[in-house]
């Protein structure tokens, strides 16, 4: 990957031909074999990282003037700790490839007659003067050791660069998604908020499932441009020709889910319900239920009762354990309601994006991602106040 990306980037290609041991690794550069003294003037070997923001497949530049070390505190020819390093001891998660690179702090040193280095060469050439310096008259050694390093599988499902989730320094909460196979089960209002923020998260593979057909008003409470010759296409063909080029991983299928689509949802190892019709939802319960596939179902009560419109969000969680139970709760409409107003008044963007916001961020916490300060299995938002409330789960899993 490295040498693809010199081809491009020329300061990638200067580092190479200079002999430096250099790799990538969960969007870092990696420059291995960097001579540096202990504070007994003993030669010691570390690693500069830096992270890098990729500008489209293969131009690259870089997020700011500092850089990570892996290694102890560099010292002097005079005994002293470097000055002017900055920074300070911290961690970042790098993959299995990089286990002998333990990163324990990061140094900030900018240039003091442009404030930013020109590119990654002449940001690695300043910190190797500065660090290994004193090593390398100490020592006659130099980091340039023209050593191929063997870099980390590119495995990722997405078809570009997710520079963030490296640079957010949150690549090993990321990895909790890897063995998952997603459902999404209704691809109106909200469920197409769900499909594009799960498509996002790097789980393993996104089964979608919508029967209907794509209209004007699906434009109006979806994200993504509307495209005249989409409409009257499925929903299936719409949403995934949006997302086949963002990621691998996604089938979109036009299929109804009921309770005799077991094939459909073998493998699945967690489900969103996004339907608006409760004998629909009864069907779909039935068959997660009786897998034993987790899963959230999500639903809006609206209504005009005060004159503009007010009502609840609910974002419900069945767990593989107590699903049943939760079920019999009646939390989630299994019968029709011809008099709620979402059927008809369906302009409403923002609850559906925020509807499904909650119900990721639920998803997510249950994976550990995001912190739970309480595992509710039951959690409401009222319009008028936007203040939520939840019920606790009903026992450990």
């Amino acid at each position: 990957m490295f040498q693809e990306l010199a081809s491009h980037n020329d300061d990638f290609r200067r580092l190479l031909e200079k002999g430096y041991a250099v790799a990538l690794d969960s969007n870092h550069l990696v420059v291995r074999d960097i001579p540096y003294l202990n504070g007994e003037g003993e030669l010691r070997i570390g690693t500069i990282v830096a992270k890098l923001e990729f500008i489209d497949q293969v131009r690259v530049t870089q997020t700011d003037h500092q850089v990570f070390f892996a290694g102890s505190v560099p010292y002097g020819l005079d005994g002293k700790p470097i000055p002017n390093l900055g920074g300070g001891s911290t961690s970042i998660t790098l993959s299995e490839a990089c286990s002998d690179v333990v990163v324990q702090r990061s140094f900030s040193n900018k240039p003091m007659a442009t404030g930013r280095f020109a590119d990654f060469f002449d940001k690695v050439e300043s910190y190797v003067a500065i660090i290994s310096g004193p090593a390398m008259e100490a020592h006659g050694v130099t980091p340039y050791t023209f050593r191929f390093v063997e870099e980390a599988s590119t495995d990722s499902v997405f078809k570009f660069h997710d520079t963030l989730t490296s640079r957010a320094e949150i690549s090993d909460l990321a990895a909790k998604f890897k063995d998952d196979v997603i459902a999404v089960i209704g691809l109106g209002g909200t469920g197409a908020y769900l499909l594009d923020f799960l498509g996002k998260t790097p789980v393993r593979e996104i089964r979608a499932f919508d029967l209907d057909p794509y209209h004007v008003h699906n434009a109006f409470r979806s994200p993504g441009r509307l495209e005249p010759t989409e409409l009257g296409k499925s929903k299936a063909a719409v949403y995934g020709g949006r997302y086949e080029n963002f990621r691998t991983g996604l089938s979109v299928t036009p299929a109804f889910i009921d309770a005799s689509c077991h094939d459909e949802v073998d493998g699945v190892t967690f489900a969103f319900v996004s339907v608006d019709r409760g004998s629909s939802r009864a069907g779909i319960f039935d068959l997660l239920i009786s897998k034993g596939i987790p899963f959230i179902d999500v639903g809006m009560g609206l209504n005009r009762k005060r004159g503009p419109i007010n009502g609840l969000l609910r974002t419900t969680y069945y767990s593989a354990a107590h699903g049943e139970e939760v079920r019999e709760k009646g939390l989630a409409p299994l019968t029709d309601d011809p008099d709620d107003i979402y059927r008809t008044n369906i302009q409403i963007s923002e609850l559906n994006a925020l509807n499904a916001c909650l119900a990721v961020i639920r998803f997510k916490q249950l994976r550990g991602f995001y912190f739970e300060d309480a595992p509710y299995y039951q959690l409401v938002m009222e319009v008028g106040d936007c203040k939520t409330a939840g019920e606790l789960e009903l026992g450990e899993d």
